[in-house]
Order: C-alpha cells, then sequence, then structure tokens
C-alpha cells in the first residue's frame, strides 16, 4: 500500500523528470552533431517531437493535481468556504466531462492508428506508443480529477477550507 501512495503522490513528478531529460539529452547530442559533425538524425528530432508530447499531457495531468491551471480567481476572494468548494467542484465537473469526452476520442486515434499499422518516419516503431500520450494524459487527468472531487467534497462536508494549490502571485 505504500509503494501505491507514493506512485500516487509522485507519478507525474518522475515520469515529467524522465521525459524531460530524454528531451534535453537528446536535444544536446543532435545539436553537438549537427555543429560539430555536420550530420544529424532523423530519430532524435522524432524522440525530442515525442518526450515534448508527453511532458505536455503529463504535465496538463500534474497541474489539474496541483490547481495550477490558468484561472480567473478575484470572485474566490470574496466568496465564503462552502461557495469557493462548490464553485471549485463545479469546475472540476465542466473538466471531468470534456476529459471523458477527449479520452473517449483521443483513443480513436490510437484504435485506427494501429488498426492501419501506421509508424514513425524516422524510428520506424508503431505511431501507438506516440499517440498514447494524449489518452494517457486525458486519462491520469481524470483520475487527478476524482481525487479532487473527493478532496472537495469532504472539505465541503467538513466546512474547511477547499485546496487551492499553489498562488503563483501574492
Amino acid at each position: 500500500m505504500n509503494l501505491l501512495r507514493r506512485i500516487d503522490r509522485d507519478a507525474e513528478r518522475w515520469l515529467l523528470l524522465i521525459f524531460y531529460v530524454m528531451l534535453v539529452i537528446t536535444m544536446a547530442i543532435e545539436v553537438l552533431r549537427r555543429e560539430i559533425f555536420s550530420y544529424s538524425s532523423i530519430w532524435g528530432e522524432e524522440v525530442v517531437r515525442y518526450s515534448f508530447i508527453y511532458l505536455a499531457w503529463i504535465g496538463a495531468a500534474a497541474a489539474v493535481k496541483e490547481r495550477a491551471h490558468i484561472r480567473i480567481d478575484v470572485i474566490m476572494h470574496y466568496i465564503p468556504p462552502r461557495a469557493k468548494a462548490l464553485l471549485y467542484i463545479f469546475g472540476d465537473l465542466v473538466m471531468f466531462v470534456v476529459a471523458v469526452i477527449a479520452l473517449y476520442w483521443s483513443y480513436e486515434a490510437v484504435h485506427v492508428s494501429a488498426k492501419f499499422g501506421s509508424v514513425t518516419d524516422g524510428l520506424r516503431i508503431s505511431k501507438v506508443w506516440f499517440l498514447m500520450a494524449v489518452p494517457t494524459g486525458f486519462g491520469l487527468m481524470i483520475w487527478r480529477l476524482l481525487q479532487s472531487f473527493a478532496r472537495d467534497f469532504k472539505s465541503l462536508r467538513d466546512g474547511t477550507p477547499v485546496f487551492e494549490g499553489d498562488k503563483l502571485f501574492d
């Protein structure tokens, strides 16, 4: 159980680190190869592109977990805790509906790619592995939104302040 809690707490952080390091190292190698040896590989650009795509979608899920997505929250400073919790629940509910619809349609793209056996141009491996970034991101978002619902309903029930995430500017 401790392992599952740790994965739940740190999964996005570790995945983001892995994809970021992969992106930076591959990009550095490709820049050196191009500038020093006047040679570049086709696979380097693909690794960087797909690492960036995974970074974006996993980062979006991490932002849902920390309530770090951009929002206009001026009204939140002037309403009581109960109304604030209800507004956060409503916002998460809208995001949940969008994420479920997007998960369905993004999985459809993966299914079509698998059905027709499309492969990447340089690496010549199945595009399914890279197209899975979108449903993976939306799946993680849905999981984090379910956790957010539980946390917000608990705050609503107990009358405690709702989790608002870290403030960028105060």
